[in-house]
């Protein structure tokens, strides 16, 4: 669908999976702004170890029950679209890092938006 295709803006949100917002995981939250804003596409990525604004280590460990872990939200949309969300989110990173940079979307497919070609 030509919507999806050419320039667009990936925002990137660098959080922890224990940060919360409203009792709620905040990777959730921000997703479900996302949805509610219209963006195109939203992924929650989980790593398996990172450093942080602290310097300290963060990395998965089997035997520790509770383990904190860097995720990343990758979001992409127009630049509008993205300017709405950050508005719509902004007092809900209580830290992090947020990062936005240029990208071109060359191809998008989906049942939905295929049938009939």
């Amino acid at each position: 669908m030509q919507r999806y295709l050419g320039k667009r803006k990936v925002l990137r949100i660098y959080i922890s999976n224990e940060d919360r917002y409203d009792g709620k995981p905040l990777w959730e939250a921000l997703l479900s702004v996302s949805q509610n804003e219209g963006i195109a596409g939203a992924t929650v990525f989980k790593a398996v170890a990172g450093i942080g604004a602290h310097s300290q280590l963060h990395t998965f460990n089997i035997w520790v029950l509770k383990q904190k872990l860097p995720l990343v939200i990758e979001i992409i949309d127009t630049k509008e679209k993205i300017d709405t969300f950050l508005q719509a989110t902004k007092d809900m990173i209580e830290e992090g890092l947020v990062t936005m940079s240029d990208v071109e979307v060359l191809d998008y497919r989906h049942p939905k938006f295929t049938e009939g070609k």
